[in-house]
């Protein structure tokens, strides 16, 4: 059952994002930070990790999962380290999903043939 939770709530994640892109101005530059920010307003609420237990990956492998994660990570660095939390926190819990991003874009503008637009 988790599977078809994770795909339900995973899909309509993405169809949202979509619909923001046909039917609004917005760039998808600016739908992707829209993702994260509210993903880190949900997550510093508590409202984000109750949905990442009931649709697993669907909620937590869009961008406001990374969003959420960010939070967390800086509620619990503020925990341990104060005021100093703020600016570490964030990065430190996600830095295994960072480091992964740009190890696969290093790897895959080695192996990709640049083109020019025209």
């Amino acid at each position: 059952m988790i599977f078809l939770y994770a795909f339900l709530i995973g899909g309509f994640i993405c169809a949202l994002g979509q619909l923001l892109i046909d039917l609004t101005k917005l760039t998808p530059a600016r739908i992707l930070v829209i993702y994260v920010v509210v993903g880190v307003i949900l997550g510093a609420i508590g409202l984000y990790e109750p949905l990442v237990k009931f649709a697993g990956a669907g909620a937590s492998v869009p961008l406001s999962g990374f969003g959420s994660l960010m939070a967390k990570g800086v509620k619990d660095a503020i925990a341990e380290k104060g005021a100093l939390g703020i600016i570490s926190g964030a990065l430190s819990s996600a830095a295994a999903g960072i480091t992964a991003a740009i190890i696969s874009g290093v790897v895959v503008s080695c192996i990709a043939k640049p083109k020019e637009k025209k």
